[in-house]
This record gives structure tokens, C-alpha cells and sequence, in this order.
């Protein structure tokens, strides 16, 4: 049984399978994006906060997700694109998923379980709901859609801490 983000692999946005393990030690926000959502300001949010605190072991981790009202049409290649030339998106971005469902990525079933949401409810409810893990790859925190990233930066750097 899965017991962290470590365990998991997906998909990078250009196809290339990666084992999550590729960022152990880090401290990690992984949320579901989408580019035609009135979230999709977001990125701005996430890139910054990715270039604010990569040198300390931080990173973003984004998986496109089409499954709220189709707002992320594209192909991956559209998808990285769009991100990098509206947002400058330097962070990973990974190969769409689902997030509920049938279908759902394994990683986001574990986050889900690990983390309910409101009420109890282990479904996500709509893009750019947001999990940090820990630098040991477990859940800490989940944040939803509608918290702008930049109120995440002091959680950040509370759990940074002086690792570096």
C-alpha cells in the first residue's frame, strides 16, 4: 500500500514516464490546473512561489485535469505551451488525469484519503484544489481552489523550515 508521494509514478507533459521518487526531499504542491478556468490566474501565483522557494527544496507539481466542465481541452503539448508562454511556467507539469472517479490517478486517490476535504468528502471539487507534502512525502495541508497561492507562502516557509 502506498504510503507516500514517493510511491507513484505519472506521466511528465511530454510523455516520458517518471517515478515521483524523482523528488524526494522536497517540499511539494501538487494541484490539479486547468487553462480555461477562471483559476487559471493561479499559474502566476504558482510559478512565483516555485521560483520563491526551489533553491530551499521546494517544488510545484501540476497535472491538467479535465474533468470540471472541460476546461482543459487540449493536448499536452497545447497545454505546455499555453502555460509557458501566458504564465512563464518553469515548473513540472505532468500528463492530464482524473482526479474523481473511475479513473482517477492513483497519486490523487492517495491525497484525497490522505487529506478530505470539507465534511469529510474525499473528492476534489473543482481545478487548482492544492496538497502540500512534506519533504518526508506525506500530506500535510490541502488548500482549496479558492485560495490564491500567495497565501500559501507562509505555510511554505513554515514548512521549509531551515532545511535547505
Amino acid at each position: 500500500m502506498a504510503t507516500t508521494l514517493y510511491d507513484f509514478s505519472a506521466r511528465t507533459i511530454d510523455g516520458k514516464p517518471l517515478s515521483l521518487e524523482a523528488y524526494r526531499g522536497k517540499l511539494a504542491l501538487v494541484v490539479n490546473t486547468a487553462s480555461k478556468c477562471g483559476f487559471t490566474p493561479q499559474y502566476e501565483g504558482l510559478q512565483k512561489l516555485f521560483e520563491t522557494f526551489r533553491e530551499r527544496g521546494f517544488t510545484v507539481l501540476g497535472f491538467p485535469c479535465n474533468q470540471f466542465a472541460e476546461q482543459e481541452p487540449g493536448t499536452e503539448s497545447e497545454i505546455a505551451s499555453f502555460c509557458s508562454l501566458n504564465y512563464g511556467v518553469t515548473f513540472p507539469l505532468f500528463s492530464k488525469v482524473e482526479v474523481n472517479g473511475a479513473g482517477t490517478h492513483p497519486l490523487f486517490a492517495f491525497l484525497k484519503a490522505s487529506l478530505p476535504g470539507i465534511l469529510g468528502s474525499r473528492d476534489i471539487k473543482w481545478n487548482f484544489t492544492k496538497f502540500l507534502v512534506g519533504r518526508d512525502g506525506v500530506p500535510i495541508r490541502r488548500f482549496s481552489p479558492r485560495t490564491p497561492p500567495e497565501r500559501l507562502a507562509s505555510v511554505i516557509e513554515a514548512s521549509i523550515g531551515s532545511l535547505s
